[in-house]
């Protein structure tokens, strides 16, 4: 087995698509030899040339000297035929999604490469121990999940088979470094753990989109401005595509024995049924038509500022706003003002019902996260529409103003739980080491902190309180707590505690 830092190190890339053209380049760009084929007649030397204008513009950008980019074109041959692979070190097969097709690519390369030359599998979802089961040397055979783009996105999954030696695995790890990404060893699982993690930010999504609690734009504002994710749940399956996401959150649940922690909903499905793909299709969640408005996600009102609002002992946020925002933070209950509480796990009309407050003069603000710049607001059914247009009115020109119907959790709270205890599942189950898990989340997905970073920011006790009020709430075993969240919070502990 050749050293992956030998100046006679050569890599193999079967499939020139869209990854197969990344890894070539990412590769290339790292100072590695590298062959690409494909099946389709040109489709190699396509790969070649696209890889050339891509490096080209990064020269032109000032991103990369002139000398480097041809330094890295030189290092790219295009294989007309697989057996022009047979020097080859390494081979990352990045083909279409299904096994059989695999299978026959990786069998014809164990007749063609050396008795010790590695056979990796881009694969984003199908077991690597599978593939290997049909193959006869199975102890080289390892997964290597490359994101796409490629050149922009750092994550390497690094995914070792049941017969898988160490050997291999510190191999394409090194490979992994060699060419700037960041390998994390992750358990050989169905979604492996990115696409695996990734389920409970859009799924919760659509959860509270399928319960009416509040619309995309809502959610995705929430979400970017409360909690800092890049993109909101809507706009990332927008981007991905539903062709895309839906079926890997299909795929993942049906292979996990439709663990409702992972169940994603029906308009989900009617998405992709009805050609409602995202971008690529110009209507998603949100219409892409040239032009088109963007759904506002602030509530308005022209009603007269409130000059006072109760709120109750204990509400030391909800006291916080209220004054910051010019009114009168009343001690006691005049029976006339709204009143304005904060509440964890809880929805309003749990509330109402549990203390006696007035439900028609209710309204509940959502503690976590960032509210400097947004605020998100609910009232129960029945609510007493003028006393809320009338708090908007006086907390609006301080903040932006989300306002949803009663949910337990509201939306910031619900999607970030569901992230947390999805991490610590994966935590429990043992699919990469606790900082790993939390370095894929954030490298793969973009993620502002991972998961476990998340359990402690918001405080794994408060995770477990949100996720036990939803699971009363709702009956629904889909926020049943992880065990590893359970065991920390009580003890007191990290949620990055092995």
């Amino acid at each position: 087995m050749r050293d992956i830092e030998d100046r006679e190190f050569t890599l193999g890339v079967v499939g020139a698509g869209a990854m197969g053209a990344g890894i070539v380049q990412v590769a290339a760009q790292n100072g590695i030899a590298v062959r690409v084929h494909d099946a389709a007649p040109g489709a190699a030397q396509a790969a070649k040339s696209a890889v050339g204008k891509r490096l080209a513009r990064l020269v032109e950008k000032g991103r990369l000297a002139e000398a480097d980019a041809d330094a890295a074109q030189a290092r790219i041959e295009a294989a007309q035929n697989i057996e022009d692979l047979a020097p080859c070190d390494v081979v990352i097969e990045a083909i279409i999604e299904d096994i059989d097709a695999k299978v026959t690519v990786f069998a014809a390369l164990e007749e063609i490469v050396a008795p010790d030359a590695i056979l990796a599998s881009n694969t984003s979802s199908l077991p690597i121990g599978a593939i290997a089961a049909r193959l006869n040397h199975k102890a080289r055979v390892a997964g290597m999940h490359f994101f796409n783009p490629v050149p922009l996105m750092k994550l390497v999954e690094v995914i070792p088979g049941p017969d898988t030696t160490d050997a291999v695995i510190a191999q394409v790890t090194a490979l992994a470094e060699r060419m700037g990404r960041t390998p994390v060893e992750v358990t050989d699982t169905p979604g492996f753990l990115v696409n695996f993690g990734g389920r409970a930010y859009q799924t919760e999504a659509l959860a509270i989109l399928q319960e009416r609690v509040a619309t995309p734009a809502q959610v995705d504002a929430v979400m970017r401005d409360c909690l800092g994710f890049r993109m909101g749940p809507f706009e990332l399956m927008d981007l991905t595509g539903i062709d895309v996401n839906y079926p890997v959150s299909a795929f993942v649940h049906g292979a996990m024995f439709s663990d409702p922690r992972l169940r994603s909903t029906a308009r989900h499905k009617y998405m992709l049924d009805t050609g409602q793909l995202g971008r690529k299709a110009g209507r998603g969640f949100y219409d892409h038509a040239e032009g088109a408005a963007r759904p506002s996600p602030d509530a308005a009102s022209d009603a007269a500022p409130c000059a006072a609002v109760f709120v109750p002992e204990g509400h030391a946020d909800a006291r916080a706003l209220i004054e910051e925002c010019g009114a009168q933070a009343l001690d006691a209950d005049d029976g006339a003002a709204p009143i304005l509480v904060t509440l964890i796990g809880e929805d309003c009309s749990a509330h109402a019902a549990r203390t006696g407050l007035d439900a028609a003069r209710l309204v509940a603000l959502d503690p976590l996260g960032d509210t400097s710049a947004r605020v998100t607001l609910m009232t129960p059914p029945g609510a007493d529409s003028a006393l809320r247009d009338a708090l908007i009115a006086r907390i609006a020109p301080q903040r932006a103003v989300t306002l949803i119907d009663d949910s337990p959790g509201f939306v910031a709270q619900r999607i970030a739980a569901m992230v947390c205890n999805l991490g610590c599942e994966m935590a429990q189950m043992g699919l990469a080491a606790p900082e790993g898990i939390d370095t894929a989340m954030r490298l793969g997905l973009n993620y502002p902190q991972g998961p476990l970073a998340m359990t402690d920011a918001i405080g794994a006790e408060a995770v477990l309180d949100i996720l036990r009020a939803l699971q009363w709430l709702t009956g629904d075993d889909r926020y049943r707590p992880s065990q590893w969240l359970r065991r920390r919070a009580q003890l007191g502990l990290s949620a990055l505690t092995a």
